[in-house]
């Protein structure tokens, strides 16, 4: 293994652990610090590179990252929670995500001035809730009742 793939993946370690360390200690929600710096070290500084890091491997392992998380999820769903709050569960992943994607693309067109389709392909990607993000906000805000439960059902499916 080159020295080049060696120091990158320690980084993504040492940023990953420092970020979840720093969210902890200013008592935030985690993804928040990961996402500044997974940007930073990608996209701002361009010190990370994942295509090159990862080549054709890098479609491969986000796919399996990202069935391991919906399976982990998975797992925390209960059947007898889903039939005291499907219909409200159903009103959010199908209503809400209409309504969602109409404004946010709307507003991209409108307020942004982007043409259609890259409006629609915007709200479309806005529209995205996963557990990797409503998860950690639930450990933090931590609602009570059936709230938790709707939020942590629309949030994997």
């Amino acid at each position: 293994m080159s020295e080049h793939v060696l120091v990158s993946l320690s980084s993504i370690v040492i940023l990953g652990i420092s970020a979840q360390w720093l969210a902890w200690k200013l008592r935030f929600p985690s993804i928040l610090f990961l996402l500044i710096f997974g940007f930073v070290a990608g996209p701002v500084t361009g010190f990370l590179h994942p295509d090159e890091l990862m080549g054709d491997l890098l479609l491969p392992f986000v796919s399996i990252c990202v069935a391991l998380i919906l399976f982990e999820g998975g797992l925390t769903l209960s059947l007898k929670e889903l039939r005291e709050i499907g219909g409200v569960v159903f009103a959010l992943i199908s209503v809400g995500m209409a309504v969602t994607w109409g404004i946010s693309s709307a507003a991209a067109h409108f307020v942004l001035g982007l043409n259609l389709p890259i409006s629609v392909l915007l709200g479309a990607i806005l529209v995205v809730t996963g557990p990797t993000v409503i998860g950690p906000l639930l450990r933090h805000i931590r609602p009570v009742g059936k709230v938790a439960d709707v939020l942590k059902w629309e949030g994997i499916t």
